[in-house]
């Protein structure tokens, strides 16, 4: 496992942009595939955006697709997310998880496939 620590959340005004960050220790990181999850409020955590190994593949799920960007640095160990556009539906607090995987093309957008998690940051959206 590793351990994670995520930064960057905060409140915004609808339509502006937030970049949060996450930090992972170790020196196996790019060996993880990575995800960023959010669980709002009285709902169950979802799956925002995840990135393989080596950052060449990403995917989104439907309502964050181009407005969402995740992108990650192996050499600084971090994974990032660019959050433009920010809607109220936004608000959530945002997990950053990792999953070790020998397959460097694959990334997964499942909960079961990671095995550690960051303790999440807020974003809250005001309209």
């Amino acid at each position: 496992q590793v351990h994670l620590v995520e930064s960057g959340g905060g409140l915004v005004q609808a339509g502006g942009s937030l970049r949060l960050s996450c930090t992972a220790s170790g020196r196996t990181f790019s060996m993880y595939a990575m995800a960023w999850f959010r669980q709002a409020p009285g709902k169950e955590r979802e799956s925002v955006a995840a990135i393989n190994r080596s950052g060449s593949s990403t995917d989104y799920t439907d309502s964050v697709k181009g407005r969402f960007t995740i992108s990650r640095d192996n050499a600084k160990n971090t994974v990032s997310l660019q959050m433009n556009s920010l809607q109220p539906a936004d608000t959530a607090v945002y997990y950053c998880a990792a999953a070790r995987t020998s397959y460097l093309s694959e990334y997964y957008f499942t909960e079961d496939e990671y095995d550690s998690w960051g303790q999440g940051t807020q974003v809250t959206v005001s309209s």
